[in-house]
């Protein structure tokens, strides 16, 4: 599998913080990069939509990681890794997409050290996870395996609504080992879409 890497070489990864945060990252309950939180919004209960998308959400991930127990076993578990993207390309066009999860964060890089697994994936499947369609479960499993492999959505040419749907591919890296921040930190700015 060229998407799994078992390694001592070091290797440089991004995520976005909140200022002030320390490594590792993300919390996956707390807002990861490709996750909705289940907490309400300030000052009331989430709206219906907000309730579809968690559940959406949690779909995505536990049908990835039901597949990934499946036949990718050898694979970090995304409820497990540290979530991070390949590059620092991957983050900005991230933060392009969703511009919203990363608002108010700081772009951090770290460099791994000492023993790791790793495996890549395009985090754009869990985009087209999300959205609003019916899936067969050959189909969700279809999609697993993609993701699973290493494709990205772009290799593959999928359809929404019986239309073209293309997406940029956002390359994240599912990591378990150590990480060392690497000091410098880029704000995302305060207005979506501003450096």
């Amino acid at each position: 599998m060229d998407n799994l890497i078992k390694d001592t070489a070091t290797l440089e990864l991004f995520c976005w913080l909140d200022a002030g945060a320390d490594l590792p990252g993300w919390d996956i309950l707390k807002g990861s990069p490709f996750g909705a939180t289940l907490a309400a919004p300030q000052g009331g209960a989430p709206s219906a939509g907000d309730q579809l998308l968690s559940v959406q959400n949690y779909f995505a991930e536990y049908h990835l990681e039901y597949f990934r127990q499946r036949r990718y076993n050898h694979f970090p578990s995304r409820l497990h890794a540290l979530l991070q993207f390949a590059t620092r390309t991957d983050a900005m066009t991230f933060r392009h997409k969703h511009p919203d999860r990363v608002f108010g964060k700081n772009l951090s890089c770290s460099r791994t050290k000492g023993a790791y697994l790793c495996s890549f994936h395009d985090a754009s499947w869990l985009d087209y996870l999300r959205l609003p369609h019916s899936l067969s479960l050959e189909a969700l499993d279809e999609v697993a395996d993609y993701y699973w492999s290493g494709k990205t959505v772009e290799e593959v040419g999928l359809t929404f609504m019986n239309e073209p749907w293309q997406e940029p591919p956002v390359i994240e890296a599912l990591y378990q080992g150590t990480l060392e921040p690497v000091w410098g930190h880029e704000q995302s700015g305060w207005l979506p879409g501003f450096r």
